[in-house]
């Protein structure tokens, strides 16, 4: 049979790949090409004994020789351990687990950098942990990886990060006590692609010991069923939440049911809330309030929230933002109880000072599409190329004594029964429709062309 220079020259190939390969007897361990194997050190998987002391060992040894701790499949009971500088364990995803048995908690470093845990399932057997302490804990560090990892059933918080730079990504947290990750004076930390279903407190949290600069990056998480366990009117009850963390990115974030927002910032100037999908929270969904300066709010969904967008609190110094191209929808009538009893609920975007509200499209707000100030506390704000649909009424701007400009125009604004553009005392309507013609001038409003039928 002839054979052409093709397949010569394949056959060739293949026999020299073959003849390069090794054809070992039986397939070599995993933790062969990870590092060293924890059951060198004599920890046993599925043993019912406690293996703490020989998993400490284990983490010692390979941390001080720099290389990382496989642990194979199966399940390791355990009491704390301590992650010293460089420490690397990994397992098998859903086969490798650590199962709790008692203590502050699971993992604890201290001062420790270049840490990774990766592949692992921790479970916290539901075991009450102290306040203020996670199922990992770690303080003062730099590097810090955790990826990939399942952490279930804690008594208090998942993870619990205090002055740390490094990546907590794709991961998944189920049944958490309290919150599911918290970060306090981050570093440099990016917190993604986490899957957090079902905590008590909240699930992320950005916090800070005092107003300052923190640049923590939250993207692409699932967060769902968020509970306010505890209480309380707001504290409590929401996806994300940056306290007094400034310049912190919020972007991407799938984010549903939950009792009161999806993202929350307290005292967090430059914060960015950008491309997030929010449905079925019982509260405000994007939230920028008290002593802040600057937000930006833009291409956010969200179906189903008492407030849309509420950027507030001028009396506390917050102010400076742009809510722009968002779509905002089905907004609910009330707010949880335990709110203050005069926050209104109904509304797709709530604004105060130093800002523009663009572009934003609202359909069904049984209050307000848009509400512009509080009282006297309206400064500098610009209400242009917007599409209400179907809301109680359009655009409320406050025209109580002492309120600033607000400019209105170049809106859409249909199917607003008590008016599509009215002045407020309060939350009180208190003029006509300031649309029509003829209509009564305040100095507060200015005016443009607004399309309103």
């Amino acid at each position: 049979m002839a054979v052409d220079r093709r397949q010569l020259l394949t056959g060739a190939a293949a026999c020299c790949v073959a003849g390069a390969l090794p054809r070992p007897a039986g397939a070599a361990p995993l933790t062969a090409t990870l590092g060293r194997d924890a059951s060198q050190y004599g920890v046993r998987p599925n043993s019912p004994d406690d293996q703490t002391k020989a998993l400490q060992r284990a983490i010692d040894d390979a941390a001080r020789a720099q290389t990382p701790l496989a642990l194979p499949p199966g399940v390791y009971r355990s009491g704390p351990l301590s992650l010293p500088n460089g420490a690397q364990l990994i397992g098998v995803r859903g086969a490798t687990r650590l199962l709790f048995n008692g203590g502050r908690s699971l993992f604890e470093s201290q001062g420790g950098n270049a840490i990774e845990l990766s592949g692992l399932t921790l479970d916290g057997a539901q075991i009450k942990l102290p306040q203020r302490r996670g199922l990992v804990h770690c303080q003062q560090g730099r590097e810090l990886r955790i990826a990939q990892c399942t952490i279930a059933n804690s008594g208090g918080n998942g993870i619990w990060l205090d002055n740390i730079a490094g990546d907590v990504s794709d991961n998944s947290f189920g049944n958490i006590a309290t919150t599911g990750i918290v970060s306090f004076d981050a570093q440099g930390l990016i917190v993604a692609r986490n899957s957090i279903l079902g905590t008590n407190d909240n699930g992320i949290e950005i916090l800070r010991s005092a107003i300052g600069d923190d640049g923590t990056q939250v993207l692409d998480n699932r967060i769902e069923d968020i509970k306010a366990g505890p209480g309380g009117s707001g504290q409590y009850g929401n996806a994300i939440n940056a306290f007094r963390a400034g310049n912190v990115i919020v972007r991407g974030n799938r984010i549903r049911n939950c009792d009161y927002s999806a993202v929350r910032g307290n005292s967090a100037s430059n914060i960015q809330i950008t491309g997030n999908s929010v449905s079925s929270v019982r509260e405000v969904a994007l939230y920028s309030e008290f002593a802040f300066e600057g937000a930006v709010i833009a291409g956010n969904t969200v179906d189903g929230a008492a407030v849309g967008v509420s950027v507030c609190n001028f009396n506390e110094g917050g102010r400076l933002s742009v809510v722009q191209g968002n779509l905002i929808r089905n907004l609910k009538p009330k707010r949880p109880i335990g709110t203050a009893p005069d926050d209104d609920a109904g509304i797709g975007i709530y604004v105060e000072a130093d800002t523009a509200v663009t572009g934003n499209v609202i359909e069904n707000a049984p209050s307000f599409g848009i509400v512009a100030g509080w009282g006297q506390y309206l400064r500098d704000v610009a209400i242009t190329g917007n599409v209400i649909r179907n809301a109680f009424v359009g655009i409320g701007v406050s025209v109580a004594s002492g309120a600033g400009t607000a400019l209105v125009g170049n809106n859409v604004i249909s199917d607003t029964p008590r008016g599509a553009v009215v002045g407020l005392d309060h939350a009180r309507p208190v003029t006509p429709d300031l649309a029509l013609p003829g209509a009564a001038k305040f100095s507060q409003v200015v005016l443009g062309s607004n399309a309103a039928r």
